[in-house]
């Protein structure tokens, strides 16, 4: 989704567009088993926006998380560099990112990209990533 004009944004019209986009992208979730759907979105600093559900397997370690599944569509396209991430769920109680996901955008971003948490009433936290995962594993 093309959105250059999502970087001029005011900080909290940017946050609350990318949680409506990442609700719609929740309606992609394949979760036969646990039920619990989550969509992400990913802005890139070059303004454009991939969207993730998460996707479930049977054998759950191949289940792969929302977040994980929108930032791999924009490392697949070229974007490496992101601005913001949102989270959304089903769920009363703020979503975040598992620790997993949370390492993953660590390879694209050394702390400063926006993490947008929300909960089903549409509410939300923002954090640096580096707030959620102080110590990275780096190579």
């Amino acid at each position: 989704m093309d959105t250059a004009n999502f970087l001029n944004l005011p900080e909290n019209e940017l946050e609350k567009k990318l949680i409506e986009i990442s609700k719609k992208a929740m309606e992609k979730s394949y979760s036969p088993y646990s039920n619990f759907r989550v969509g992400a979105a990913v802005l890139t600093s070059r303004g454009k926006v991939y969207t993730g559900a998460n996707i479930e397997n049977a054998s759950f370690g191949a289940t792969i998380c929302a977040e994980r599944t929108a930032v791999i569509k924009a490392v697949s396209e070229g974007d490496i560099r992101f601005n913001a991430i949102a989270i959304s769920s089903d769920a009363q109680s703020f979503i975040y990112p598992c620790g997993i996901c949370r390492q993953f955008l660590s390879e694209f971003d050394k702390g400063e990209m926006k993490v947008i948490c929300s909960n089903k009433s549409g509410e939300y936290k923002s954090f640096k990533l580096s707030e959620l995962m102080p110590c990275i594993f780096e190579l």
